[in-house]
């Protein structure tokens, strides 16, 4: 038997250890933040395949009202000819919005680490979500209170400190004391107890400039950090602000498309009860289904820069964990 002796603990290498646990959660919300931007990619790619096929299906639906005024004698061949292109265009965006889809979920599950025949069903879809505008000032504190880098570099600096204290204190005397106590024998009856107890003084007399080197070294080492510190500050106000402009900017631009889907939606019907009255050919059809794609596309593209920014404002103030990992 062995009497246990407790080891004199290093602050330092608690810091040091701290600083490294809170590098790896930097890195783990740095690989979220990749994930939820490819998710979100793949929702914008799934939300164009949608619009693409309801736009295909409105093209079928003006050529098949094209073809059946030709029929009556009321339309003629040049308009179920320009339904019919408008038609075969609608079908082929369709296609490239597929293919593209595709080639996102296959590059979202290479990043999740799937089986690639493993089938990927989103459970979300590309929305607007109506989130109040946080406060600039209060989303950089939140930042610099949160965000894992920060944190290390905080770690960092009580360690280097430790350090410098450290070999400072070197300089006096220390005193040690070693201890060890045993039984030894073959039987319980037999037991001889043993004991080593021994202690020293140590005094530096000399140190060759070595300490005060040390030191030297462990100043530089601070100054470092707090540099570090100081372009990581103005690095995450960059980022805060950033996110904070381009929120406020997508969620304008969400109700600006949202409007101009509805107003191109009632374009079309309207150039399309024209058409079928005969008041106009179908030219007035043809650019009103235009002017919707290019609707649905900006609102698609106005709905993923809205969500990118969520995502990247929630990285920006250290949340992106909290928030998108379940």
């Amino acid at each position: 038997m062995t009497s246990p002796i407790s080891p004199v603990t290093d602050p330092s290498q608690g810091s040091t250890a701290d600083a490294s646990k809170l590098d790896a959660q930097s890195s783990r919300e740095q690989v979220i933040l990749l994930v939820v931007s490819q998710y979100i990619g793949t929702l914008r790619a799934t939300a164009d395949v949608q619009a693409s096929q309801s736009r295909v299906d409105l093209a079928q639906a003006l050529f098949d009202q094209a073809s059946d005024l030709q029929k009556q004698g009321v339309g003629t061949g040049i308009d179920t000819l320009r339904a019919n292109v408008e038609l075969q265009n609608e079908k082929q965006r369709l296609i490239e919005a597929q293919a593209q889809r595709e080639t996102n979920i296959f590059g979202l599950s290479r990043l999740l680490n799937l089986d690639p025949r493993q089938e990927v069903d989103l459970a979300d879809s590309l929305s607007f979500f109506e989130t109040p505008q946080p406060e600039l000032e209060a989303s950089i504190e939140q930042g610099l209170s949160a965000r894992p880098e920060w944190k290390s570099l905080e770690e960092q600096v009580k360690s280097a400190n430790y350090e410098k204290k450290a070999t400072s204190e070197s300089r006096l005397p220390s005193a040690h004391f070693n201890g060890n106590y045993t039984q030894l024998g073959v039987s319980p009856t037999a037991v001889i107890p043993t004991y080593t107890y021994s202690g020293s003084v140590t005094m530096p007399i000399f140190t060759g400039g070595r300490i005060h080197a040390e030191i030297a070294r462990a100043n530089l080492e601070i100054q470092r950090i707090e540099q570090q510190q100081q372009d990581l500050r103005n690095q995450i106000a960059l980022e805060v602000k950033t996110a904070l402009i381009n929120l406020g900017s997508a969620r304008n631009e969400v109700t600006v498309a949202n409007s101009g889907v509805e107003l191109s939606k009632e374009e079309v019907d309207q150039a399309r009860d024209r058409f079928k009255a005969g008041v106009a050919n179908n030219i007035e059809v043809i650019q009103a289904q235009d002017s919707l794609a290019r609707a649905n596309d900006n609102q698609i593209a106005a709905l993923y820069r809205f969500n990118q920014a969520r995502a990247d404002l929630a990285r920006s103030i250290g949340q992106m964990e909290k928030i998108y990992a379940k």
